[in-house]
């Protein structure tokens, strides 16, 4: 007999399960880099958070942030974790951050053995993984801290963190940015480390959660959706070490214990649990771009963002709800 129940309680959960995977939406979300910064998709993806909200996400990953804002700019696809929502907009694409988790760069500047301080990059060869990316646009800021013209620097596109390694120690490149996660694999590699373009106290918008305006209007509860995915997988990453550093294992393509622990510590010290962009560093931006972009005085941050998904979240108790969910160990 009770075999029998048993059977069919199996046959009439067996067909829900299914039903209910048939209807997850499916959609792609990319990202530039294998920071940990990237990482609350992975791990949205990888815990089932997406999957909770009714989306079936593929990750994809784009060479550099100007590769990921052309895909954005495409539709394909229809959101991006990038940094370059500023730049993009201004040229008529008019893209928008719902969301965004890095007010400061997470870069640290490495260079060749003999170049013993930051002063003697003057003229030097400065690897970024491509132009209108972080790396392009933290190269304006140690410009500035330095004293010179951008031009005096010449930036040469070197791909990911290991390819501008590489280029490094092979003579290719004089020196190059490193995040948090990369900075043990430059280490021991021998390069010289000089200073982290976040201590020299200027706030930018990095990378967030981007979309288009056209894709909102046409797909909100889509957004939501994934949004509501991303900001959980944050509270996931404080609650989880254990189960958050298999994750980055799997993305970053690395088991090395030292960077795990680089950019799980790099996470918590640096990504905030209310994603909200800031308009300070989009004003950055602005003047930033301006000298190339004339337009750029046309625009106020706040044309840059969509804050009413983070809005709903604070109305509806989101936020409380995942503080309770994934207490801090």
């Amino acid at each position: 007999m009770k075999k029998i129940l048993l059977l069919c309680v199996l046959s009439v959960l067996f067909p829900l399960a299914a039903a209910h995977a048939q209807t997850l939406k499916k959609i792609k979300i990319g990202y530039p880099s294998l920071s940990f910064r990237q990482s609350n998709v992975w791990v949205a993806r990888e815990m089932g958070l997406f999957a909770k909200y009714g989306l079936e996400v593929e990750p994809i990953l784009f060479r550099g942030g100007q590769v990921a804002t052309q895909a954005l700019v495409s539709g394909d696809p229809p959101i991006v974790n990038i940094g370059t929502v500023v730049q993009a907009t201004i040229q008529g694409h008019n893209l928008v951050l719902a969301a965004a988790v890095e007010t400061k760069y997470d870069l640290i500047v490495f260079s060749r053995p003999g170049i013993t301080n930051i002063e003697q990059l003057k003229g030097k060869r400065i690897g970024i993984t491509g132009f209108n990316s972080a790396t392009h646009y933290g190269s304006i800021i140690l410009a500035r801290h330095l004293g010179i013209d951008l031009k005096e620097f010449t930036l040469i596109a070197a791909g990911l963190d290991t390819e501008r390694i590489a280029s490094v120690m092979s003579g290719v490149i004089d020196a190059t940015y490193l995040s948090s996660s990369a900075a043990p694999l430059g280490r021991r590699a021998g390069l010289v480390e000089h200073v982290s373009l976040g201590d020299l106290g200027v706030e930018v918008q990095g990378n967030g959660f981007a979309t288009s305006r056209a894709y909102i209007a046409n797909n909100r509860d889509v957004v939501r959706s994934a949004l509501r995915g991303f900001v959980e997988a944050i509270y996931f990453v404080y609650g989880n070490k254990a189960a958050t550093q298999k994750v980055f294992a799997k993305y970053m393509r690395t088991n090395d214990p030292v960077v795990l622990e680089d950019s799980y510590n790099g996470y918590i010290k640096s990504i905030p649990k209310k994603p909200y962009p800031t308009l300070k560093g989009i004003q950055f931006m602005l003047d930033v771009l301006a000298p190339t972009l004339p337009n750029a005085k046309n625009f106020k941050p706040e044309q840059f963002v969509d804050l009413s998904f983070l809005q709903e979240m604070e109305k509806d108790g989101f936020f409380n709800e995942m503080a309770k969910r994934y207490p801090v160990k």
